[in-house]
Parts: C-alpha cells; structure tokens; sequence
C-alpha cells in the first residue's frame, strides 16, 4: 500500500470551517528507521507520539459542521508538523523524559528527507484548503493530564490564540458560559508559537482561527469523542455570529 502523509475528507463540503488535525497518528513510515523509531509499543501509545483521540474528534467535527479536514499522517516524533522549519524542536529528540533512539543522531539529510516526504506534502495540502474563500480555521489538538513530574492539569479544554486574533475570545466566552467547565485561555500552551501551523495557515494570512486543545483522557474513547465534536459544532457556529465575521 502506498504511504500518503495526510489524509483529506469533505475537500468539497461548502462550510467555512477546515478542521485540521497536526498530530493526528502515530504512524513511523518505512523509510524512516524501517518504521520504528526504537521506542517500545507503549510509548508510541503515548501522547509523546501523538494527539490521542484528536483524530477523530476533528473527524466527526467536520462531518458535523459540513466541513473539510485535513489530518497529517505520521507521528509528531518523525517530525512535526505544528512547527517551523527553523524550530530546534522540529525533530525532537527527547520528549517528557524520553529520549528517542532513532532521532538521536539524526543529520542534515535525515531531516530534509522528513520534511520533503512527510512535513511539507501535508502543509501543502493544508494550505490548498484554507485558501477558500473566506475559511475559519480549527486546529485540534489533544494534551496529556500530567507530564513526569509536573502538576496536574485542570483544564478540560484549552483555547489558544496570539492576542490580536478576533475569533478565539468570542469563542472561550462560549464555551465558559455554561459554568460547567475549566477553560483554560492560552493553556496548557502558549498561544502563539511563531512558524507554527495555525501561524503559517491562519494568523499571518489573516484567517479567523482557534488552536482547540481536549484533555485526551476525556476523549480516549468513542464516546468522548463523539461529545466533544457535539459540543464543538454547537458552540463553534454561535460563536462566530457573536465575532461577526
């Protein structure tokens, strides 16, 4: 079967929305290390590798919202997607305490062949579907509870956005009017990561966006998935009549 690094559904759904998903699987390609980066079963089940339960919850999204999604298709530890070329954590050889075997010694041309075979196809492919008219982009992203040796996280869902952004606030007020949950503003992250995804495909362009990020023990499973993408596609309509853009 032919290795594709991004998936695409709804390319032709009329909706605003595109729905991206940076970190959306744990795939290791042949052609990197014959697909094993040398970390056992478990921890390419982690969050080090990728967004659990991100994918789907962006999948069921879009097909609630009549919007096209795209999803890379390699783990965030082969290279990663959400952020610059330039970033000296693009190839990440230790993460949350790991050290990642295969990323070790990895040279020049190790990175450029990661970035021309997995990386740069999937932005392409991001920045077709954003230049439709008029498009709002989501990013969905998942985060652990605790990281070794850190607090624990409160958050149920993070919003994230640089300051200016005229979008993101309409739709943290939202989601905090209910009373019901823990929103974090701008965390477990920073909101602004210069020559990240939502950077290079939403901000410098002047796209309306939100980075969403879900605690992934609440979206592990099917039916936390499915809850989150309800509320997502309630929540994020009325929140853009209020930023009337």
């Amino acid at each position: 079967m032919t290795y594709t690094p991004f998936f695409v559904e709804g390319a032709a759904r009329p909706a605003r929305w595109l729905i991206t998903c940076d970190h959306a699987t744990n795939v290791v390609p042949s052609f990197v290390g014959g697909g094993d980066l040398g970390l056992p079963p478990e921890d390419m089940q982690r969050h080090i590798a990728y967004d659990v339960g991100a994918f789907a919850v962006s999948r069921l999204l879009a097909e609630r919202l009549n919007a096209p999604q795209v999803a890379s298709n390699f783990s965030r530890l082969v290279i990663d997607p959400n952020r610059g070329e330039d970033d000296p954590t693009l190839l990440m050889r230790l993460y949350d305490g790991t050290l990642i075997p295969a990323n070790r010694h990895a040279d020049d041309a190790e990175r450029e062949k990661r970035l021309e075979r997995c990386y740069r196809p999937y932005h392409a492919e991001l920045a077709k579907l954003a230049a439709r008219p008029e498009t709002i982009v989501i990013s969905m992203h998942s985060f652990t509870p605790q990281l070794r040796g850190r607090s624990a996280r409160p958050w149920e869902i993070g919003i994230l956005h640089p300051e200016a952004e005229a979008f993101s606030p309409h739709l943290i007020k939202a989601l905090q009017a209910p009373g019901d949950l823990c929103v974090g503003v701008n965390e477990p992250y920073t909101g602004y990561l210069p020559g990240d995804a939502i950077d290079r495909h939403a901000t410098k362009p002047g796209r309306p966006n939100a980075l969403v990020e879900l605690r992934n023990d609440l979206i592990a499973e099917s039916n936390g998935q499915h809850y989150w993408a309800d509320r997502l596609a309630e929540v994020l309509p009325r929140a853009l009549q209020a930023a009337g853009l």
